[in-house]
């Protein structure tokens, strides 16, 4: 199986400010983002990947472009529109302190599965492309590259925990029970029997044992040994 490093992009403007910017044009990462994204792309250099996916939004290609800068000169970014950010209708370019009065809210936090975003999508179409999505391009990456191949996906926090929801068997009403901070890692491989969720949320740690250690079949009883790093270069 191949293996998916599901990226959020860097900090924004909007999110420093506390604004649902949503498909909003013109929403960059500010210093701290792009910091974030240096150092995530510090965690992949370790790691030869062999495609980098994004968000068409401005901000992922932001933190697409830094990771890439990182890897081989000769690879590419690969746009994907059906994971771009939810289309919050409505609500986007308001303030989360305003939208935290609307009625829709209690809904968003406790049953995800029953929105609908006031001139927007549903919560479920918007899981369903991005899973799809990232399961098709799983498939394609793996029959070009083989099973060991690792690839890049950054994508915006909502689809991201919609992805881990659906690799982890949550039903969606549950994914905000998971956290997907700016700029943090997540690790899923989509095996014959069951995806394997490796990683959640993380922002910090090595990840050099991605280039050696082999994606596993059967799931270990007991838990297994973990990887091992491989010796430096």
């Amino acid at each position: 199986m191949a293996t998916v490093i599901l990226v959020r992009h860097g900090r924004t403007t909007a999110n420093a400010s506390g604004v649902l910017a949503g498909r909003t044009e013109g929403v960059r990462l500010d210093d701290v983002g792009t910091q974030q994204a240096e150092r995530t792309a510090e965690r992949l250099a370790a790691v030869t990947v062999v495609g980098v996916v994004s968000s068409p939004l401005e901000r992922c290609r932001q933190t697409a472009d830094i990771i890439l800068g990182r890897q081989d000169a000769a690879l590419g970014m690969t746009i994907e529109d059906a994971i771009t950010e939810c289309d919050y209708g409505d609500w986007q370019g308001r303030t989360l302190k305003e939208l935290a009065t609307e009625k829709l809210w209690g809904t968003v936090q406790r049953q995800p599965s029953a929105v609908v975003f006031p001139g927007g999508e549903s919560m479920t179409t918007m899981q369903g492309r991005s899973v799809s999505a990232i399961r098709r391009l799983d498939a394609e990456i793996e029959a070009q590259h083989g099973a060991g191949a690792v690839w890049v996906a950054v994508s915006h926090g909502d689809i991201i925990k919609s992805i881990l929801a659906d690799a982890l068997g949550m039903h969606l009403d549950l994914f905000q029970r998971i956290n997907v901070g700016p700029a943090s890692v997540s690790i899923v491989r989509y095996g014959q029997d069951r995806p394997d969720v490796v990683s959640t949320n993380t922002d910090a740690g090595d990840l050099s044992w991605l280039r050696s250690t082999a994606p596993a079949g059967d799931a270990p009883v007991g838990g297994g040994a973990g990887p091992e790093a491989p010796a430096a270069s």
